[in-house]
């Protein structure tokens, strides 16, 4: 189901992927510094999600100016928040690079202003934790606030997230965290010798199952 998403004097592209039957829990999802909401991974993850009982919501907002991005990806939260058609319970917050980073500062700004409890957790793809070769700045301050769990899905070959930096912001962080390690993957999540599909199978299998769970403890 396509979608305008209000965002100041202007709109946001958004493509909704609708379950079968009600779902109760969603997922909005946005791109990296290139690209858009139709970014192969991203479609591909949306439709595993839907065809799995979960709403996934994935907009388009071009620009690489964080603050920007920030301030689009809450409108999107605040429009499914608000909306008649799919009265959720909660959402999971989720991007790949660029996005993820973005989605972890939406959390931040979020979870200082009010105490609800719509966001349930966030999902980083390919999480920018630094630019290739500057591991001396890390771009953690965003994760290091963040309360809700967090699922990080990432290559261990990825320039842009050395292992053990990224180990080494998790263990600093106090939200509950899992990451999952694609082997030999890059930022783009390419590895040598493996179909995309077969990758795809993998990171999809593994934000689904986290999400099942984070759902189940919710529950009870």
């Amino acid at each position: 189901v396509k979608v305008k998403i209000p965002f100041g004097n202007k709109y946001l592209d958004a493509i909704f992927s609708v379950p079968e039957k009600k779902s109760r829990y969603g997922v909005i999802l946005t791109h990296g510094a290139g690209g858009d909401m139709n970014f192969p991974h991203l479609v591909c993850l949306a439709a595993y999600l839907a065809s799995h009982g979960v709403l996934c919501l994935r907009f388009t907002c071009k620009g690489l100016n964080i603050a920007y991005r920030t301030k689009a990806f809450k409108s999107v939260v605040e429009y499914l928040k608000l909306s008649d058609d799919y009265k959720l319970s909660g959402v999971f917050l989720a991007g790949r690079s660029m996005g993820s980073r973005a989605a972890a500062s939406v959390i931040r700004h979020l979870g200082q202003e009010d105490d609800d409890d719509f966001i349930q957790g966030l999902v980083c793809l390919s999480y920018p934790l630094h630019r290739p070769k500057l591991q001396c700045k890390l771009r953690d301050e965003d994760l290091l606030f963040i309360r809700c769990p967090v699922l990080f899905v990432s290559g261990s070959a990825d320039e842009m997230c050395e292992k053990q930096l990224l180990e080494g912001v998790a263990s600093k962080m106090k939200a509950p965290k899992k990451i999952h390690w694609i082997d030999k993957a890059n930022h783009g999540m390419a590895v040598k010798g493996r179909t995309t599909d077969d990758v795809m199978e993998e990171i999809n299998g593994q934000v689904f199952s986290w999400l099942r769970e984070i759902i189940e403890l919710e529950d009870k």
